[in-house]
């Protein structure tokens, strides 16, 4: 099988493994039964991934961490070719940030900080040959060491269209938790398993800017 590797301009090749690697099913089919989410006060679910062991442990994040966690949990597609759309319409970023000052509010805490997140966005395109229960597999493994090594505050991936293609993307503290949270044996195999799952993919690296007050916020492309 051909592989055709779409790389970003942002892209250094020591990165390529900061990427989601799943394209099984939507988001919102995996977390549709709440009767099935472990839960936990002092728990968020941020991913398809429900157990316990998935979940962000909140208390370990300072409270600016905490209310975007928290605000991060309606993040949903807005159109139906969110795999090929511009990322910034892909989704409900302008809801996403009144729900953030919803929470500033309702516990009483400014953003009072200028404060930058680290975002991977990953585009693929996924053959009818591929073995989907291995690539949930591989997932949910990297997702859990991922979650394990600390930092990701989000991630969230779609359900692919006719033609194969979807997007996955994965919200982070920083950079430095992105690439220290991949560096494990889950996401090596999930990274040398790639070519063969994957007819095309791609790898965006974006910043989400939250200046001080949340007077405003931008995404745009990430610049070392």
């Amino acid at each position: 099988m051909d592989m055709k590797l779409v790389t970003s301009p942002l892209i250094t090749p020591g990165e390529l493994s900061c990427v989601p690697t799943s394209n099984l099913s939507s988001y919102d089919t995996l977390i549709k039964d709440e009767s099935l989410v472990e839960k936990q006060p002092e728990y968020l679910v941020v991913s398809p991934y429900t157990s316990l062991d998935h979940q962000l442990d909140l208390t370990k994040l300072d409270k600016l961490d905490q209310l975007l966690a928290k605000a991060m949990t309606i993040m949903r597609a807005t159109r139906e070719d969110y795999a090929t759309a511009p990322y910034l319409d892909a989704f409900n970023w302008t809801e996403i940030m009144e729900s953030l000052r919803m929470y500033c509010g309702l516990e009483k805490h400014s953003w009072d900080q200028d404060r930058s997140f680290y975002i991977i966005v990953f585009r693929s395109r996924i053959p009818t040959t591929t073995k989907r229960s291995h690539l949930a597999a591989l997932d949910e493994a990297s997702h859990l060491e991922a979650m394990q090594s600390g930092g990701l505050w989000k991630y969230w991936f779609g359900q692919a269209d006719r033609s194969g293609r979807n997007l996955a993307t994965c919200i982070w503290r920083s950079r430095e938790d992105a690439l220290r949270g991949v560096l494990g044996k889950a996401h090596a195999t999930a990274m040398r398993a790639t070519a063969a799952l994957y007819t095309e993919w791609k790898v965006e690296r974006l910043k989400l800017h939250i200046p001080r007050n949340l007077e405003s916020w931008s995404i745009a492309g990430w610049n070392d």
